[in-house]
């Protein structure tokens, strides 16, 4: 288990958390969708989020999605994630470069822009619940900390990263989402501030080989930090050829009668992990007897 999340408790309950390590997560959504560096940054960050939030649901079949809509270059990006560590994402434009910005860094909030970011929990009710806010950096864990104080009236703190090696691969990658209870004591807020000053950035923490224990130990010293549980964590996608079959039947007889007398196979790609499928004539000609 390289790749997992960690959940804590400290301060008696007055504050939650988590931390994660997503390299490999990172990696193979890197390969999936062959994406540029900053992209890399951007959708290695949402995703590492999205795995923390997705430890946040108690459901087995609940589902967490973000989504930012943006003006930048990138386009947009949408990740899900589920309770049991699983997560698969996209960027809209996977090929996006950017020159560094002004500290040196990887641009993600030049990519991104200004936008939208938007925070679905489909819990099996008859409706989803969902929240948005407008995007204030475009750097994501700032963008997230601002949502969870004004949609979700939450005091957090969010921080993520990724870190590149020359060849571009990902090198490390995580985060950490802390979060204080409504009955957090002034004195336990302080403490908590104090040590979020303190911190280095997320990135040097696990380039130095720091573990998602060790980051929450860091962010949580002197305030009696209790660890709960660990969860695996792999970029999983769970589509299939009959999902996607179901998706070429969804587009209507109209438009699958003309790819048939185009008289070539068609391919679909998941947008999730960008495998294909492709489907014959005699395929195409079975889905439409099917669906009559």
């Amino acid at each position: 288990m390289n790749d997992y999340i960690v959940r804590a408790t400290a301060a008696k309950g007055q504050i939650r958390a988590f931390a994660v390590t997503s390299a490999e997560t990172v990696e193979t959504a890197r390969r999936a969708h062959d994406t540029s560096p900053v992209v890399t940054a951007a959708l290695g960050r949402l995703l590492s989020a999205g795995a923390m939030m997705g430890a946040m649901m108690k459901g087995e079949d609940d589902l967490l999605t973000l989504q930012i809509q943006c003006d930048g270059p990138i386009g947009g990006l949408v990740v899900t994630a589920d309770s049991h560590g699983h997560v698969k994402g996209y960027a809209n434009h996977p090929e996006v470069m950017l020159p560094p910005n002004a500290r040196g860094k990887l641009d993600v909030g030049g990519a991104l822009g200004h936008g939208i970011l938007s925070v679905i929990r489909d819990l099996g009710m008859k409706e989803p619940y969902a929240g948005q806010t407008e995007l204030q950096t475009g750097e994501i864990a700032e963008d997230l900390t601002y949502y969870f104080a004004s949609s979700e009236q939450t005091p957090s703190s969010v921080g993520l990263g990724v870190l590149m090696n020359r060849d571009n691969t990902v090198r490390c990658a995580g985060g950490f989402l802390i979060q204080l209870m409504p009955f957090a004591e002034e004195e336990v807020i302080e403490k908590l501030e104090k040590n979020l000053a303190g911190i280095d950035s997320v990135t040097a923490c696990l380039d130095r080989g720091d573990t998602p224990e060790q980051l929450l130990e860091k962010l949580l010293e002197g305030l009696e930090l209790e660890f709960q549980e660990k969860t695996g964590l792999q970029f999983f996608c769970n589509c299939s050829r009959e999902r996607v079959e179901k998706a070429v039947v969804s587009i209507g007889k109209k438009e699958i009668a003309e790819m048939i007398q185009e008289g070539k196979p068609v391919e679909v790609k998941c947008h999730f992990c960008n495998k294909a499928y492709e489907f014959s004539m005699e395929d195409l000609k079975r889905i439409i007897k099917r669906s009559r």
